[in-house]
């Protein structure tokens, strides 16, 4: 179920108001056009969570989006486009026997310390927050007679049918009250789940995309759970809730609902929660008062009895600052973003990979663009989607990919300083070299010290000219030296695989000259290697760069060439 972001109770509650970033440097025409789009965005966004049952993007980010709508018609009162639709077109024919109310959200622990304060710290019970899709269920002498979805809170769809092919969902409950209303959450079932190393697993799409099908097979069926957090229509006080809840024989209920007097016992179960093995996947937790309002009086707008403290979000919105284009070793492009900075659980991104140059182009990625960011694995930050596009397109002019390939920039000229950089990082690196001491930073030290204009020009340098770069000292100077002369004594394999040799073939060919005389179909006698490879081989040996390198590297008494 979606969270509503809490802002205006912060205040109230003591922790100082929310500072809105910088407006930013728009005319009012061009404010009226971001506003507007961001807003279509934002209702596209409502119509297909609360209608289709789809998430097109995580809670996290729809979070930030509200607040980034927020923010800016705060910046243009006058360019403010009108209310969001919400819940306007998420009605359905089914009335809700009792009204679904949603959940604020908390940011922070200071914030659940303080709502636990201003409730008295007492009668306050936390449940994990489920990620599922929010179901309403009437039982009437102890039969399912009514099961609908959130809809607005107050009208939804009749699931009736759904509910019947789920095993979950109790069709009698024994020992019930004449009359039983619960609320709850279609889960996905999984087994095992640690949210902290798992994440989501598209849980809540997986739900959502089962139930939105015209028929629900029963292999989807069997993969739904329930798991009820609420009992509106039960006693007044939460043991005894509890305990009717377990006599029907909704045991995760009870698992899963437990009391808390300190924010402490809070931090506690949110951590077990999010750490240890779940059934489903959740989100966050919740916290609730024992005792509320009786369920005739309830709105479908979040209660103050009721609120929910999310995970450390694993997706964030980030504006695009600039595009940047990295050329490697190979003559790859590679977009990279550079992001206004955000924070993913404990993880400060401010640039992404788009991968390449081709999904680049798709996507059309420019400076002001918002776009999505989420942790690949919990920990690589990866470029998601683009939320929405800035309404001012800003040129971006790629490298030429035609001027770039596995043997073009050998020395630094203009248009090929990355991927010579990229070729003497390489070289020096752990596939190459290994040379103790440098990375890509000390190789751009030499090459702004115009000492270094080809691949191997650091083999000559002395100690001397070393220490008259800027940044590298004596003591520096004198170990770079020393590994730049070891380098000579490295074997003709890993010579090889530092100038860029597509495979490695040297075993059991003894040198330079031997290479370079196979052709396509010699090189094709050698284990793993096809005629693709072969032609790369044929077509390394034969460039003059690498031949020149080659010569340089036999009159140096390089062993092998």
């Amino acid at each position: 179920m979606r969270t509503i972001c809490l802002l205006l109770p912060m205040i109230v509650l003591g922790l100082g108001p929310v500072h809105a970033a910088a407006c930013p440097d728009w005319s009012p025409a061009r404010a009226r056009q971001e506003l507007a789009a961001l807003h279509d965005r934002l209702d596209g966004w409502n119509h297909a969570y609360r209608v289709e049952g789809q998430s097109p993007v995580s809670d996290a980010v729809y979070d930030q989006a509200m607040q980034r709508l927020a923010g800016w018609q705060r910046c243009f009162p006058a360019q403010a486009s009108a209310a969001l639709a919400q819940l306007a077109d998420a009605g359905g024919q089914v009335r809700a026997p009792v009204a679904q109310t949603g959940l604020a959200k908390l940011p922070d622990a200071a914030a659940v310390g303080a709502w636990m304060h201003a409730h008295g710290d007492r009668d306050l019970w936390v449940q994990p927050k489920a990620d599922g899709v929010a179901v309403t269920l009437l039982y009437v002498d102890g039969q399912l007679r009514q099961a609908s979805s959130r809809g607005d809170g107050v009208h939804g769809s009749d699931w009736m049918r759904l509910a019947q092919a789920i095993d979950a969902i109790p069709k009698s409950l024994p020992h019930a009250p004449p009359r039983v209303v619960l609320q709850g959450e279609l889960v996905w079932h999984l087994p095992g789940h640690v949210q902290a190393d798992d994440g989501g697993a598209n849980a809540r799409s997986a739900v959502a995309g089962a139930l939105a099908r015209s028929t629900l097979d029963a292999g989807s069926a069997a993969q739904i759970g329930l798991f009820v957090w609420d009992w509106p229509s039960g006693p007044a006080d939460m043991p005894a809730r509890l305990a009717g809840l377990a006599a029907m024989g909704l045991a995760d209920s009870v698992a899963y609902t437990q009391p808390a007097t300190t924010l402490d016992e809070v931090k506690r179960w949110r951590a077990r929660w999010y750490r240890h093995a779940m059934p489903f996947a959740t989100d966050g937790t919740v916290l609730r008062q024992g005792h509320r309002p009786p369920a005739t009086d309830w709105q479908a707008v979040p209660p103050d009895w009721a609120v929910a403290w999310k995970y450390p979000a694993a997706s964030a919105l980030a504006e695009v600052h600039a595009v940047e284009f990295t050329v490697g070793r190979s003559g790859r492009i590679t977009p990279v973003l550079e992001l206004e900075p955000v924070q993913l659980d404990d993880h400060r991104v401010q640039r992404v990979s788009v991968g390449s140059l081709k999904r680049w182009r798709e996507l059309d990625i420019r400076p002001g663009d918002q776009v999505e960011v989420v942790l690949a694995g919990l920990t690589i930050p990866r470029l998601q989607s683009v939320a929405w596009r800035a309404q001012q397109r800003v040129a971006v002019t790629p490298p030429d990919p035609a001027a770039h390939d596995a043997l073009s920039c050998w020395s630094p000229m203009p248009g090929c300083e990355q991927q010579f950089r990229a070729r003497l990082v390489w070289l020096g690196g752990r596939q190459g070299l290994q040379l103790e001491g440098l990375g890509a930073d000390t190789w751009q030290a030499l090459i702004d010290a115009g000492l270094v204009h080809d691949l191997l020009d650091w083999m000559e340098l002395t100690p001397e000219q070393l220490a008259s770069v800027p940044g590298l000292g004596a003591s520096r100077a004198a170990l770079l030296a020393r590994s730049f002369a070891a380098a000579r004594e490295r074997p003709f394999a890993r010579w090889l695989q530092a100038l860029g040799a597509p495979s490695n073939v040297a075993g059991g060919l003894p040198d330079w000259a031997a290479l370079s005389a196979r052709g396509a179909d010699d090189w094709q006698t050698l284990e793993g290697i096809g005629a693709g490879r072969a032609n790369q081989l044929v077509v390394f040996f034969a460039c003059p760069e690498v031949r020149a390198l080659a010569a340089r590297l036999r009159a140096a008494g390089v062993q092998g060439f």
